[in-house]
């Protein structure tokens, strides 16, 4: 049967959800489409008075196979496929008779409601996995420069906008957009027939080589955590930013599962500074941080932060390393991994004198921001999804809420101290002087052992120096240790019940005390 549809729009619709498509169907037929349906789809659009083809009549086929072949035809996967853009893809369709199909509307069939029912035998869940459907989705999803593929009905208004404006950059963009959220749902769809296979097989021995969500395994790791735990590193597919994987390790043995921890963990505080900045890390958290003019002056300042402690610890450098810095830390005890953007020649083959020491390039310290908005954490059964902690300081109005105000100088400081803290596992207090931290107690259950943890490492250093906290005080017994010590500023959210009172102790010990607003509990 030959349809007008070579010259006007079509739609191909295929929904078990028949929620909003009758309204959809009268818009698009309004605006000239000519609609094919599937036969439940089609009889549902028909006893709706809406006018449309069925598939069979498209292709000349009734469904086979007690409905497992319906929509895979050369007319219907022609029709979505071809490159309007190539004038030998429209003589081939009209020469074959194939519509050109502009607008796909999918729902894929319910496999996942199916397995979840404990009645849900084998042979059923086999028969609800889709393959026609998923296949016109994915052909409409990589012919989005002129197909509109529509899983979710949330979005028929979207695209009737979108069609009123004709608008073709922004029409782009939302074909982008909605063939995106197309593939997303085919790999989700995918992963839980997967998933669902693996359920019915033993479980596996080894690792995957790959698992969802696009991560491919790049090598198995000597142990976990622990030596009883195995353990491999995997990489995310088109991730361009930063990252261990995708950094040199020039010398020393192979990294360790805590030391990728490690220098993940680094990476993110690399990130959070522009002037010449250096770290020391052990167990994900810094033991001394600071900026300096010199990153050799600023590696010195951040060692001599807590030297017992950064044994065996793991340094970051957002800068090139020179040769004089290069010099520095080889002198230095024994260290773990030095990661760095990159080293000067003389530079490196110091470094690597050290046979055992790790040193990593990780290459320019950029991030995009589709890659960088969200945080997840595995659980039982699931993951945990958050925005990053994407502070920074010059995105904050502090409030002076003492008597005291800080200087120019004590400011300066207590915003270094809070880029510092949000990397500390909470509760968690860090005392500076300048730009250096001499103090950190972290990962306390009580605010008050956090502070009384870096007022011990601080020693005499803490006479002068300023302080900031994650998080509020509850109560005014953390600051007072604190005043008492020698602390001169504090930077904390405020929000506390008892804030008036932590601001009297502040007023008592003259201290000048600042609010940010902003939580950053890191656990």
């Amino acid at each position: 049967m030959k349809i007008e549809s070579l010259k006007n729009k079509t739609a191909l619709f295929s929904v078990s959800d028949k929620s909003e498509i009758e309204d959809f169907a009268r818009d698009l037929i309004t605006k000239g489409f000519t609609i094919i349906a599937t036969k439940g789809t089609a009889e549902y659009l028909k006893h709706c008075k809406i006018k449309c083809h069925s598939i069979k009549e498209i292709t000349g086929f009734s469904d086979l196979f007690d409905g497992r072949v319906k929509t895979l035809h050369p007319k219907l996967m022609g029709g979505i496929l071809a490159d309007r853009d190539k004038e030998e893809h429209l003589s081939e369709a009209a020469r074959n008779d194939i519509p050109l199909i502009d607008i796909v509307v999918i729902n894929l069939y319910p496999f996942e409601e199916t397995i979840t029912k404990s009645d849900t035998d084998e042979a059923t869940a086999i028969e609800n996995i889709d393959i026609g459907g998923i296949t016109l989705l994915r052909a409409a999803a990589k012919n989005f420069h002129s197909v509109y593929v529509i899983t979710d009905p949330r979005d028929y208004q979207l695209v009737i906008k979108d069609l009123d404006e004709e608008n073709d950059s922004n029409t782009k963009t939302l074909r982008r957009k909605l063939a995106q959220k197309a593939f997303t749902l085919s790999a989700y769809y995918d992963s839980i027939i997967a998933d669902y296979f693996q359920s019915k097989n033993e479980a596996p021995k080894e690792f995957p080589s790959i698992i969802p969500g696009g991560f491919r395994k790049i090598k198995d790791i000597r142990y976990g955590e622990n030596p009883h735990q195995k353990a491999s590193l995997y990489e995310r597919s088109y991730y361009r930013g930063v990252s261990i994987p995708k950094s040199v390790i020039h010398s020393g043995r192979e990294l360790s599962y805590n030391n990728i921890n490690d220098l993940d963990a680094v990476i993110g505080m690399l990130l959070d500074f522009d002037e010449p900045f250096a770290v020391v890390v052990k167990h994900t958290t810094p033991c001394g941080a600071a900026t300096a003019q010199s990153l050799r002056v600023a590696y010195e300042d951040a060692l001599a932060s807590d030297e017992m402690s950064a044994f065996g610890g793991i340094v970051g450098l957002n800068r090139k390393v020179d040769f004089q810095t290069a010099e520095t830390i080889h002198k230095t005890f024994f260290l773990e991994c030095i990661i760095a953007p990159g080293y000067e020649p003389e530079a490196l083959n110091l470094l690597m004198k050290k046979k055992n020491r790790r040193i990593i390039s990780c290459g320019d310290l950029k991030t995009y921001d589709y890659e960088s908005l969200w945080q997840q954490k595995s659980i039982a059964g699931g993951i945990l999804l958050q925005d990053r902690d994407s502070f920074s300081i010059n995105g904050f109005k502090f409030d002076i809420v003492t008597e005291t105000a800080p200087s120019e100088k004590q400011l300066h400081s207590l915003s270094f101290a809070m880029k510092i803290v949000k990397h500390i596992k909470s509760n968690a207090v860090v005392i500076v002087d300048g730009t250096k931290t001499v103090g950190i107690g972290g990962g306390q259950t009580s605010r008050v052992d956090a502070s009384l943890i870096a007022i011990r490492k601080a020693g005499d250093k803490i006479r002068g120096a300023v302080a900031a906290s994650d998080a509020f005080f509850p109560m005014s017994d953390g600051l007072e240790v604190l005043a008492k010590a020698g602390i001169k500023a504090v930077v904390q959210p405020g929000g506390s019940k008892r804030d008036s009172e932590v601001i009297e102790v502040a007023n008592r010990y003259g201290i000048a005390m600042v609010f940010c607003g902003e939580r950053h509990f890191r656990h």
